[in-house]
């Protein structure tokens, strides 16, 4: 099996591909492969922290979905997903900050070639690999000029490859202006995400998150802390937010498998501080993690 060769920034990795975990960055497909040149791939990303995988079950019964409304063959079963996450953790020291990305995609199109790819072609694998939690010391956000796409003009039920140029095009351009996030409309001018999470404001005692309206994932994450603060007593309104609504807000805070819960700290030339509502949603969510999502 050929091994790419890793980058600088590339951590410790293990791939569970055709069978056998593998170290390192293995190379999964070639220059002919479906997802390589069309983008016909879906992922998902679990978290392992501090001896604890909260939701993993979810996430791997996410990317089976995404696999199925994407047209591609779920061909690994939950439990199999789960089973395989567990086996590869234990290969990296105790307690280590890992990502879990199972992954399927389309290894050949229709007829041997084209844009539209033939689904019993669906390979897949598990990437697990060290990455730390960031220090949630906040970020600054500003509005992007980029637009999330509708379901009738991309595939955004699923959590798919292809949709992800959109977010990274938003950062990098935000990143230019000197911004670490950004906030993006949907094709109505309502915010609906942030370009790599979630998002939360708080107002007058109350917590609002754009509603979920087929524009972007309602993540695992942003789920949990809805029921989580909504649990502990808060007032949590999924509905249409515009940008003034942000830019007035009283707190603002994101949440994402990656940096779970984090605070918004400026937004545009407007500084916040991290608020009472962001630091109830993290408590919150640090104990259901470790209260009710421990390794086997």
């Amino acid at each position: 099996m050929a091994i790419l060769k890793p980058t600088a920034a590339m951590t410790p990795t293990w791939t569970f591909f055709e069978g056998e975990w593998q170290p390192g960055n293995v190379a999964i497909m070639g220059s002919r492969t479906h997802a390589a040149w069309l983008g016909s791939m879906v992922f998902d990303g679990a978290r392992a922290f501090e001896g604890v995988t909260p939701d993993l079950d979810l996430h791997c019964q996410r990317v089976n979905a995404s696999a199925a409304s994407f047209f591609l063959q779920p061909v690994v079963s939950v439990d199999r997903w789960i089973e395989l996450a567990h086996d590869g953790i234990k290969r990296f020291a105790p307690n280590t900050e890992l990502y879990i990305r199972p992954m399927y995609w389309a290894e050949d199109g229709a007829a041997g070639g084209g844009v539209r790819f033939d689904p019993v072609t669906t390979r897949w694998c598990l990437c697990i690999y060290e990455a730390a939690l960031p220090v949630p010391t906040g970020s600054a956000i500003t509005l992007s000029p980029y637009r999330r796409p509708t379901r009738e003009s991309a595939p955004v039920e699923a959590k798919a490859g292809c949709l992800y140029p959109n977010n990274s095009h938003a950062l990098i351009e935000a990143y230019r202006r000197g911004f670490g996030n950004c906030l993006l409309r949907d094709m109505l001018g309502n915010i609906a995400e942030l370009a790599n999470s979630n998002v939360f404001l708080a107002k007058d005692g109350v917590v609002y998150t754009p509603a979920a309206n087929g524009t972007f994932l309602s993540g695992i994450t942003r789920n949990r802390v809805i029921g989580l603060l909504a649990k502990a007593g808060v007032h949590v309104v999924e509905t249409v937010l515009r940008y003034n609504d942000f830019e007035t807000a009283d707190e603002i805070f994101s949440t994402g498998n990656f940096l779970k819960v984090a605070p918004i700290t400026r937004i545009d030339e407007r500084k916040l501080e991290p608020g009472p509502f962001y630091k109830l949603a993290r408590g919150l969510y640090w104990d259901f993690a470790h209260g009710a999502a421990r390794q086997d």
